[in-house]
């Protein structure tokens, strides 16, 4: 069973070194106050036509107790905004605020040094073969919830 505790591992370790150099290149251009995990929340919401908190949720994994941390934070520093659903007052709906736009645009730009930097590391097309083999093994494992 070392391999599985090996992957897993690994791909938190990968994870942890994406995050950390995101951060890092987002600082610098202003972006101070954020932790990895607002960067996937942010990430879903900049990449999703004002999704609900449970959509949210569900595409990340996270608890209903920590969408709401997440995102209390997030409005409160401005990045977000949420608006009563017009169909289902029940429900929520998350938006980027024109702060929210800012990031959005300077992720876009932090991503694709990254993406360079792996690309100039391991050459694009090991950097391909990784991220399809990867999408093919979440597929197979991925919870059927």
């Amino acid at each position: 069973m070392k391999n599985v505790a090996s992957i897993g591992g690994l791909l938190k370790k990968i994870y942890r070194v994406y995050s950390q150099k995101l951060l890092t290149l987002l600082e610098a251009k202003g972006f101070t106050d954020l932790r990895p995990s607002f960067l996937e929340v942010l990430k879903f919401i900049s990449e999703s036509d004002g999704p609900s908190i449970r959509t949210i949720g569900e595409a990340l994994g996270l608890k209903k107790q920590t969408m709401t941390s997440h995102l209390n934070e997030l409005e409160k520093r401005g990045y977000i905004v949420r608006k009563q659903n017009e169909v289902d007052r029940r429900e929520q709906n998350v938006f980027l605020t024109e702060y929210g736009q800012k990031f959005k645009f300077a992720l876009g730009q932090c991503t694709e040094v990254v993406e360079k930097h792996y690309v100039e590391t391991v050459g694009l097309v090991e950097l391909e073969r990784i991220d399809h083999q990867l999408q093919k093994f979440y597929q197979k494992i991925k919870p059927s919830c």
